[in-house]
């Protein structure tokens, strides 16, 4: 316990620090985050290694707030569910559903049939083409929603991205799941059933989506009889929490579930925007947590390991990431600035992908390429969340959807030389 709190105390001053240090160079809370992680981490400074501290601080410790991530990613999943107001998807209308789908086929395409000519050392190089391909489509939504709360942005790339970010793991989920069951058959030779490409997957994601929305509607209904900010608060911490564990209990996509939680309550509730703001105060130290201990697991070490096709994979994806977004913009004609910056928001990619790669790590099936797939994987990771939120908040800017922070503050201070010596602001 004592190892856990010193841990949790550690990496919080880190990073709150950190982002002082961001600020100078204009860069994202998030940045500082990770960059704090890897300082305290293994990596590093080595401040979880036994020893360290009088032994205080260990390396087993760090997989004990797990927890703290895997609760994270659902208060993630359920403020990108609280932006799907019915309002707004019918003003986008079908928009969103042709660019997610475009840009995330598109960059399974690119990186499978980049994958298949390099072949390496790898005998299966078939089914690591079909699983690197499958998890290049998740996007990582945390860094993003970091980096569009922390700079307010807003606008059509903005109003664009959320629900793209949303539906692009429910994409992703698919597309895994299909081509995790094909790797499985090339593996072992085997056939290709009905079962294992179409309906489990479906099985999944269809009770991830009836439990969430059947959670979102008891936290709307509950809603009725507590009126007061903070019986509100604990109420939507619970049906986060409840969300999260059944996932974990049945197996199932806690992403998703934890997003229909949101998207049903802030379709139900014509005060959800007021009621979700609650949470917004309240969840800024487990996002700064769950940014430090990501940090924290990247490794280093795997560098050496990667080898060409985690080169490959990094560049590649961002290509079909970009070259998908403007191609799905393009088809339903949207704003230029849409077109323009939007694959660039895409390019996070964490939890959910090194989700995916655990699940090769963990089948028989694929034990030859798992090694491959989750060193590339977990490259890419380390290279997409330290590059991906400044490429984001490049892009908003770029598209005209953040404000100034230089002018502001410079006009600011103009404001206070005028005022100190007495004369009219």
């Amino acid at each position: 316990m004592l190892n856990t709190l010193l841990m949790v105390g550690l990496a919080m001053v880190g990073g709150l620090a950190l982002t002082r240090v961001m600020k100078l160079f204009n860069l994202p809370n998030v940045t500082g985050y990770l960059i704090a992680g890897l300082l305290i981490g293994p990596n590093l400074w080595n401040l979880l290694t036994p020893g360290k501290f009088g032994g205080l601080i260990t390396a087993e410790g760090l997989s004990s707030l797990n927890v703290i991530t895997t609760v994270a990613l659902g208060f993630i999943a359920f403020s990108i569910g609280g932006e799907f107001k019915l309002s707004t998807i019918k003003k986008l209308g079908v928009k969103i559903i042709i660019i997610t789908l475009v840009q995330a086929m598109t960059t399974v395409a690119v990186v499978m049939i980049a994958m298949m000519f390099i072949r390496g050392d790898c005998e299966l190089y078939v089914s690591r083409a079909l699983l690197l391909g499958a998890i290049a489509a998740a996007t990582a939504p945390a860094a993003t929603l970091m980096v569009v709360r922390q700079y307010k942005a807003k606008g059509p790339v903005t109003e664009t991205l959320l629900p793209v970010v949303a539906f692009d793991d429910a994409v992703g989920l698919i597309i895994f799941s299909v081509c995790f069951s094909l790797a499985e058959v090339f593996a072992v030779g085997g056939s290709i059933t009905a079962e294992k490409v179409i309906l489990e997957p479906l099985r999944e994601i269809g009770l991830s989506l009836v439990i969430g929305a059947a959670l979102g509607a008891l936290l709307s209904f509950m809603c009725r009889f507590f009126k007061s900010r903070d019986s509100r608060l604990m109420l939507m911490i619970c049906a986060v929490i409840l969300g999260v564990g059944l996932s974990q209990l049945l197996d199932l996509s806690n992403l998703l579930v934890c997003m229909m939680i949101g998207a049903v309550f802030a379709n139900m509730r014509y005060d959800s925007i007021h009621i979700l703001t609650h949470i917004e105060k309240w969840t800024p130290p487990l996002f700064l947590l769950f940014f430090v201990i990501s940090g924290a697991d990247l490794k280093l070490s795997i560098l050496p390991k990667v080898g060409l096709a985690g080169f490959v994979y990094v560049i590649v994806r961002a290509i079909g990431k970009y070259t998908g977004a403007f191609a799905g913009a393009s088809i339903v004609k949207s704003e230029r600035t849409v077109r323009d910056y939007l694959g660039l928001t895409l390019l996070p990619q964490a939890g959910v992908a090194i989700g995916m790669a655990q699940m090769v790590a963990g089948s028989e099936d694929l034990a030859v390429v798992a090694d491959q797939v989750v060193t590339v994987v977990l490259f890419a990771t380390l290279v997409y969340e330290l590059v991906g939120p400044v490429i984001t908040k490049a892009a908003l800017s770029g598209a005209g959807e953040i404000e100034r922070e230089i002018s502001v503050s410079s006009e600011q201070r103009r404001r206070r030389r005028l005022f100190r010596r007495g004369k009219k602001v």
